[in-house]
């Protein structure tokens, strides 16, 4: 039987426990023996140097009370109703973004001119934020995810928080039909509480979608057997997201933090009270004993019970709105440009390294 836990080191040298394979990654998901906070967070082993993401988040004390007090507020703000009736106005940005895209001509970088301003224009529409900010609080999340430079990290944190806080203000002054102004009439939170949540939603709810829709479309366009089936099979668009969200999370990245709430055992591992844990989403989306050929991108795939949105208590909200994103760009990406390919050759698409999230810097096509 393979291990599926072992110890290792992060990239900042900090020692944790790495854990692999499907099973064991899912259970330790929905595990409350494991937390995000720490007891003492500035002794706390750490992944990087971002300061949102590469240590430990949350007081320990009151961790589990916090979430679900948060998770409560936010769900009725991404209920099915709600995102249901989003479905067509993503489908109407997609359109206008795909005409943009035709009337420009090849060649073109798909990633900028689709990947980035659809979820953009998306998560602005749905939390009330100006998308004439755009370029701001894109730069200032893209610092905020920065692996290695934490003083940037940090400085970009405090300045989204102040623009959040700015944002509130304006809320309650001039509401709107806006998940932030919704919040501000809510009631039981502070507005510090509504501008970090708003702004924490504002990074996960465009950045890991930007993310999908550009590995998505390169790994398609690098198979083009499976752009074409997908071409010639609008029906194949549901198994084709679930296949994207599978094979798109990031290979070679740390994994989920988590930090043991106590001492425990883990399939022969003696885990310590306050040791870093990793949950290998990438590892799990890729376990052959629950994806035949897990590395073969496969638009025919049935789909599987992957990761990639977590499991059990933390499940991530955002992912109805996530696969309405990707759905409406490969219905619409195949049927307007059947004949897209690379530009370049799939060796020369450039990763981006320095981020949480990865993703691309750019994806050269023609048509």
């Amino acid at each position: 039987m393979a291990v599926t836990i072992q110890r290792t080191h992060t990239p900042v040298g900090d020692e944790a426990w790495q854990v692999t394979g499907h099973a064991a990654v899912r259970g330790l998901l929905d595990d409350d023996r494991l937390g995000r906070s720490h007891r003492t967070p500035e002794t706390a082993a750490r992944t990087g140097e971002s300061a949102l993401f590469g240590g430990p988040l949350g007081d320990f004390d009151t961790e589990f009370a916090d979430h679900a007090r948060m998770r409560a507020l936010l769900q009725p703000h991404f209920s099915p109703r709600r995102m249901r009736a989003l479905a067509p106005r993503v489908e109407e940005l997609t359109t206008r973004l795909l005409d943009d895209l035709a009337e420009q001509g090849p060649p073109a970088d798909l990633h900028a001119a689709l990947a980035v301003p659809l979820p953009v224009l998306v998560i602005c529409e749905l939390l009330g934020v100006p998308y004439d900010d755009r370029d701001q609080f894109r730069a200032w999340t893209d610092d905020i995810g920065n692996t290695r430079d934490g003083a940037r990290s940090q400085r970009a944190l405090g300045e989204l928080f102040a623009y959040g806080q700015e944002l509130v203000a304006r809320k309650r002054d001039e509401p709107g039909d806006d998940v932030l102004s919704r919040l501000c009439a809510t009631g039981g939170m502070t507005d510090p509480e509504i501008a970090g949540l708003g702004m924490a939603l504002l990074f996960a709810g465009h950045e890991t979608t930007v993310v999908r829709i550009g590995m998505g479309a390169l790994l398609l366009l690098s198979n083009p057997e499976q752009w074409q089936a997908l071409v010639h099979d609008p029906g194949l668009v549901p198994n084709t997201v679930e296949e994207i969200l599978r094979t798109a999370t990031k290979s070679g990245g740390t994994g989920l933090p988590r930090y043991a709430r106590t001492e425990l055992e883990y399939d022969g591992a003696a885990i310590h009270t306050g040791d870093l844990v990793l949950l290998n989403l990438s590892s799990a989306n890729h376990d052959p004993e629950v994806f035949p050929e897990p590395e073969r991108v496969d638009v025919t795939r049935p789909a599987g019970p992957h990761l990639t949105f977590g499991h059990g208590a933390r499940y991530c909200l955002g992912a109805p709105l996530a696969r309405i994103e990707l759905g409406a760009v490969f219905t619409q990406l195949p049927r307007r440009f059947p004949g897209l390919r690379l530009a370049v050759d799939p060796a020369e698409v450039r990763l981006r390294e320095d981020t949480l999230t990865g993703g691309l810097v750019e994806l050269p096509v023609r048509w």
